[in-house]
């Protein structure tokens, strides 16, 4: 299963949705699809876009487990 720490890194962060939306350009629905880890695929685009922004890798935002 792949979980994604979305959530956990905006928290981490004090980020809300809505800053991740203004700042990254991201659509409002696949940021929220990811925070509640109801989303079934990710762009590579978004997945680079959010990794900066979070300065982050991408094995910290999304995990097998």
């Amino acid at each position: 299963m792949v979980k994604c720490n979305l959530s956990v890194l905006m928290g981490a962060k004090k980020i809300k949705i809505a800053d991740v939306v203004r700042d990254t350009g991201i659509n409002r629905s696949t940021v929220t699809r990811l925070y509640h880890e109801t989303t079934t695929r990710i762009d590579f685009e978004t997945l680079e876009t959010l990794c900066v922004y979070l300065e982050c890798e991408v094995g910290d935002l999304i995990k097998v487990v």
